[in-house]
């Protein structure tokens, strides 16, 4: 999917946002909110009120009933318009995905009773286990796994990159995305969903944020916040009786109205959370979906926000992944230049990364020219996992390259001794973490090439400010344990797991969680499938295969390993960002206190007059100074609603104390300062 970004408060999506935001007066829309379901009947009964002073009969005042109706409409749909435009820019990215849900024909294989063959049928009759042939310039009709062929794919309307993959049968490169193309060769591959469960069916479903699902710290926000609202609403109603009927109210002839007493409730109760939870929920969304990530349930982004342990592949995450000749250690005897001669001639016709990197580290320190294998009328031996070496024969004169434990065997086997100062090498080049390779000229050892695999840099930054985070990171590597500990060091990860199998994985994830710590990790393999099935965060790679995929709760469609960096900082500025905003909601309301509890009830109970320490111009002012902040500053918090707070890499107590005094003293001071501003603008205006 292209990267689109997209402004706060782009043009193109408040016009819909506005007019779907008077869609959601709907009282079954409306009562997904609790909160906001107390403000909408509100706004009804003040309403109602209005119309009924209009004919002479119920409160007087009718140019105050409806101002107040006003505003308490304008909270509803300042609330509505706050969570569409969160929607609108996630049905944006759910349009664009729509795009590549085109109409294709596809090749299928004709069923044995029918004859062979392939018959042409549409994609949307495709089902889960029928098999189709792509050839070069044919879209994949649907999800599926290579099972012949080899093919180069344009995956960019989904990943957003332009460079194409190569998707295989076997091994971990053999999954294939419906909406795709096929640009060279042909693949033959079994369909591995039904319509309307592919991958974009489900990348649709979860950008949409009208079909999000409400996360368990959401459900438990909400009824905290609805106890809180059900504590007014019991208060507001004990008043109704005491404010309407009291002596005192008699004596002072002026008993609170309905009205008022509405207000109270809505000012009382946390209406900007209330607002904006949904907003915070669908944006955190959107963001991971910006990331290029999609998570096939809210919960999973949220647990990325509260993960404690990182589960982090060395290869492609930790360090570069492509290892490079860094040094030439000869054998006794030998000089570093002959060495370098010697290792530049095995690695010819050796294309891997590591072979070009030896030509060129021969080129750079000792001025070796490359020589072609033509005229040297050499054959090539390729590398084998059975003999894990791999070099050229010139006449009769063998030259290899190797992992130490297969050269020394292959010296020892044509009777030619092994150095003892090479098996020493051999042990330093490991202990510093890097991958020793033993040259051999014709029976002869000539020394030892270090590659090293180089960690990228600032990942050690990265993993201290985890670890300041309270986040423990765990590498996990096939490496020996010698070279492992030495590229844990560098990169400064708090431990790591060598010579790591599925199995050991799988049981380092259950150990941790055993410890009640949420664990994330990525994979890409199939072999990789158990352990992200048991992990809180898995994120599978998109270029893995299709079980990675369906054991993971996350696809990242770059398929960048270091994303689950980048993943758990936005599950916790997600998080941060609903705390923050309660926090100010709840801290917000001791303002509204001195407001409207004095001038509500100041005519009945004189010795409130002490709590109105704005010196509000009038009790109706007061009131109505409330209500119109009460709304606004739903709209003032929308653009953070959807960026969402700044995330900082500190850890829960440093957050918690920052929290407390930028959005809790905020929250109290705020609004005594906008009430105060407001009610002065209705008293030079003559409003009230």
């Amino acid at each position: 999917m292209s990267r689109k970004s997209f402004t706060l408060l782009e043009a193109a999506l408040v016009g819909p946002a506005i007019v779907d935001a008077f869609r959601k007066l709907d009282p079954r829309t409306q009562w997904r909110s609790p909160v906001m379901f107390v403000v909408y009947v509100g706004s009804i009964i003040t309403t109602l009120l209005f119309a009924q002073s209009l004919v002479g009969q119920g409160e007087a005042s009718p140019g105050f009933i409806l101002a107040i109706a006003v505003w308490l409409w304008f909270t509803v749909l300042f609330a509505n318009f706050a969570e569409s435009l969160a929607e609108g820019r996630s049905k944006a990215q759910a349009a664009s995905l729509r795009a590549l849900k085109q109409a294709v024909m596809a090749k299928k294989l004709n069923e044995p009773r029918h004859g062979s063959g392939w018959l042409p049928c549409n994609a949307s009759d495709l089902r889960k286990g029928n098999v189709v042939q792509v050839e070069a310039g044919d879209v994949i009709p649907a999800d599926g796994e290579v099972i012949e062929g080899v093919a180069s794919v344009d995956e960019s309307a989904i990943t957003g990159e332009s460079a194409p993959v190569i998707r295989e049968s076997g091994g971990d490169f053999s999954a294939v995305t419906g909406g795709t193309r096929v640009l060279s060769d042909w693949l033959v591959v079994r369909i591995s969903v039904n319509p309307g469960e592919a991958f974009i069916d489900r990348m649709i479903a979860m950008v949409e944020g009208a079909k999000r699902q409400k996360t368990p710290n959401e459900i438990a926000l909400t009824i905290l916040l609805v106890a809180l609202t059900i504590i007014f609403l019991v208060v507001t109603v004990t008043l109704l009786p005491m404010s309407l009927f009291s002596v005192e109210a008699a004596r002072a002839g002026a008993p609170v109205t309905i009205t008022v007493l509405i207000a109270l409730l809505v000012c009382l109760i946390p209406t900007t959370i209330g607002g904006l939870l949904s907003a915070i929920g669908v944006a955190g969304m959107s963001r991971m979906m910006q990331a290029n990530v999609i998570a096939t349930s809210g919960r999973a982004v949220e647990a990325a926000g509260d993960v404690d342990v990182l589960l982090l592949d060395k290869t492609g995450t930790i360090t570069l992944g492509n290892r490079q000749a860094s040094d030439f250690v000869p054998a006794p005897g030998v000089t570093a230049e002959q060495l370098a001669d010697v290792a530049q001639l095995a690695s010819l016709a050796d294309e891997t990364p590591e072979g070009r990197s030896i030509v060129i580290l021969a080129k750079q320190r000792f001025n070796i020219r490359e020589r072609a294998m033509e005229s040297l009328h050499a054959t090539f031996v390729p590398f084998s996992a059975q003999t894990r070496m791999s070099g050229i024969d010139i006449g009769g004169r063998a030259v290899r390259k190797g992992a130490a434990d297969a050269m020394r065997q292959f010296v020892e086997a044509a009777g030619r001794p092994f150095p003892a100062e090479v098996l020493r090498s051999v042990d330093d080049i490991s202990r510093r973490g890097s991958t020793p390779l033993v040259v051999v000229d014709d029976g002869r050892v000539m020394g030892t090439v270090e590659l090293k695999d180089i960690v990228k840099g600032g990942i050690r930054e990265r993993f201290a400010e985890l670890r300041r985070m309270g986040i423990r990171t765990v590498m996990i590597t096939g490496d020996n344990k010698l070279t492992a500990a030495a590229i844990a060091a560098e990169a400064g990860v708090d431990d790591f797991l060598a010579e790591a199998t599925p199995e050991e994985k799988l049981r380092l994830i259950r150990s941790y969680q055993s410890q009640g710590r949420l664990v994330a990790m990525t994979g890409d393999g199939t072999n990789d499938a158990p352990a992200l099935a048991q992990a809180d965060v898995a994120v599978a790679m998109n270029s893995g295969t299709q079980a990675a995929k369906e054991a993971g709760n996350m696809v990242d469609l770059d398929s960048n390993p270091t994303k689950l960096l980048e993943i758990v900082e936005i599950g916790k500025q997600m998080l941060m960002t609903r705390g923050s905003l309660t926090t100010f909601s709840i801290a917000n309301d001791i303002a509204k206190y001195f407001a409207i509890i004095p001038a509500a009830f100041v005519t009945t109970y004189p010795q409130l007059k002490a709590l109105d320490v704005m010196q509000l111009s009038s009790p109706s002012s007061a009131i109505m100074s409330a209500v119109i902040f009460n709304a606004l500053v739903i709209v003032v918090l929308i653009p953070l609603a959807l960026k969402g707070v700044r995330y900082r890499a500190v850890g829960a107590a440093s957050l918690l104390r920052r929290n407390l005094l930028v959005y809790g003293l905020g929250g109290i001071l705020v609004p005594f300062a906008g009430i105060k501003l407001i009610d002065m603008i209705l008293a030079v205006m003559h409003l009230i």
